[in-house]
């Protein structure tokens, strides 16, 4: 019954860990890295709550005490720990760079998003042929997109399809043909800055992406997948 009580305290203790590890940091109340470390502890502590539990089911006495609540130990504990894993093995498989254009020789530039990212740890300006380098090997298909469409009326599905992706628009100049805007993750809340830039095309227009990460130096990915899923709208 102690084996049980134990197991399933920490199992709990692990997934109110995973709960304000991302919480915490989009409130304000610590920074990233602590909102990793803690993630780091969330792993521990559910495999920690699995293998008492485990032990557990193999003791004939522990077992009949409470089984129901070893098993659910095992499978909370299981559950927390394999969120942390899965993050660290995305982000073990794509390139540590946070910045990702579908144009690497002349990236769209921030304009107005500058303000916003005065006090941000990576800068707006492109880290140049090294990180344009590890874009390709890591993301090869983040290509610019041609419309058929005349640059007006491509600047306005490219509007479109912005705010469809739920992003806090900071600037549409249609005369410029671009488009500046900032997405917030769902769980950290961290802020990634959008610039989409329209340009005239021989057979209509030519659409180009940036999204950069104001934090960390990996964004396991986040970016180029943002820029897969609008160039997807817009087809």
């Amino acid at each position: 019954m102690r084996l049980a009580k134990l197991a399933l305290t920490l199992a709990v203790l692990a997934a109110a860990l995973l709960g304000i590890s991302g919480t915490g940091v989009r409130l304000g109340l610590w920074s990233f890295g602590a909102g990793f470390q803690l993630l780091r502890w969330t792993a521990y502590l559910g495999l920690a709550a699995a293998g008492i539990a485990v032990v557990g089911l193999l003791i004939p006495k522990a077992r009949a005490g409470a089984p129901a609540s070893l098993v659910v130990a095992i499978g909370l504990g299981l559950g927390v720990a394999y969120l942390p894993w899965h993050w660290r093995q995305r982000a073990r498989a794509v390139p540590p760079i946070h910045d990702i254009s579908t144009d690497l020789e002349h990236p769209p530039d921030f304009v107005a998003v500058l303000p916003l990212r005065a006090d941000a740890p990576n800068p707006s300006a492109y880290g140049g042929a090294e990180v344009a380098e590890a874009q390709r090997r890591g993301y090869p298909d983040i290509q610019p997109l041609t419309l058929s469409a005349p640059p007006p009326a491509a600047f306005a599905r490219a509007l479109d399809a912005a705010r469809g992706m739920g992003w806090a628009l900071v600037a549409a100049d249609s005369a410029g043909g671009r488009i500046e805007a900032t997405a917030t993750t769902r769980w950290f809340g961290f802020k990634d800055d959008i610039v989409v830039r329209v340009t005239p095309a021989p057979i209509g227009s030519r659409i180009d992406v940036r999204s950069v990460s104001r934090v960390g130096k990996s964004d396991v990915g986040t970016n180029a997948a943002r820029i897969r899923a609008y160039l997807a709208t817009l087809k």
